[in-house]
């Protein structure tokens, strides 16, 4: 049924996946939106999500708030609207997050939590206000939440990556750390709606189950330069497939360069 397609879901936890190495560079800064168009079975729209940064102060430091958006358009919508909205709040220098936000509404389904980060006790208190209830978890080191874990691996260098390079992540979702993996496929060109654009290929390796088809149904391409943007994402799911492609996009770092 399409109603297993969590769109803004799927598309982070895909996006997660996307990079990790020592060397760290900006690849992302103030005001940067990206737009992906989501399409089920490769000719249905599904929707859009639109991943917006902002810059914030946070004691007396530099730190940076990501919105992140999703919801269901066009005949998907008729019988099964998607209203998604998460949100990260995380430290410039370090990448750590420090307050994360998600409150969706998929076809009926609903959450509305928040997480308070403390990253020196190893703590994360989850305040779900759906359920009117707080409790506290520990966690396994520096972690990250969803959304921001994709901001923190774009800010990685790619460039020395060989096929078959693993890279495994702590994230914190829902009330648990979970360490998530993530093979390179090597490089590519792929084309765009803006034209032929240098992409680095990856394959996370999820869980097989309710959403996903098989243990490695994900594919995604980023572009291979400083900035690390999603271009494409194709997901097997238990009924169907879902893709995601850059749509639009403003405030990059660096131009793309388009071949």
């Amino acid at each position: 049924m399409i109603s297993k397609i969590h769109i803004m879901k799927i598309l982070i936890y895909i996006l997660t996946f996307l990079i990790s190495t020592s060397i760290f560079s900006q690849a992302f800064e103030d005001g940067e939106k990206l737009k992906f168009r989501l399409s089920y079975s490769n000719f249905l729209t599904a929707g859009f999500a639109t991943m917006d940064v902002k810059k914030e102060i946070k004691n007396g430091k530099d730190a940076f708030h990501i919105t992140g958006k999703g919801k269901t358009t066009g005949m998907i919508s008729w019988f099964f609207k998607v209203k998604d909205k998460y949100e990260t709040y995380f430290f410039k220098d370090t990448n750590l997050p420090y307050y994360f936000k998600r409150k969706i509404n998929e076809g009926g389904y609903t959450k509305d939590k928040e997480i308070i980060f403390d990253q020196k006790e190893n703590n994360a208190l989850v305040i779900d206000n759906k359920h009117k209830t707080k409790k506290n978890h520990e966690t396994s080191g520096e972690v990250q939440d969803l959304l921001s874990a994709l901001y923190y691996m774009r800010n990685q260098d790619i460039s020395d990556f060989t096929i078959g390079k693993e890279i495994v992540l702590k994230i914190f979702m829902d009330e648990e750390t979970i360490d998530m993996k993530l093979r390179f496929l090597g490089r590519e060109i792929i084309n765009t709606k803006f034209g032929k654009i240098k992409a680095a290929k990856f394959r996370p390796i999820v869980q097989a189950g309710r959403v996903f088809k098989e243990k490695e149904s994900v594919t995604v391409w980023v572009s291979d330069d400083v900035n690390k943007i999603p271009l494409r994402i194709k997901a097997s799911l238990s009924v169907g497939s879902l893709r995601a492609d850059i749509h639009n996009y403003k405030g990059l770092v660096s131009d793309l360069v388009i071949e």
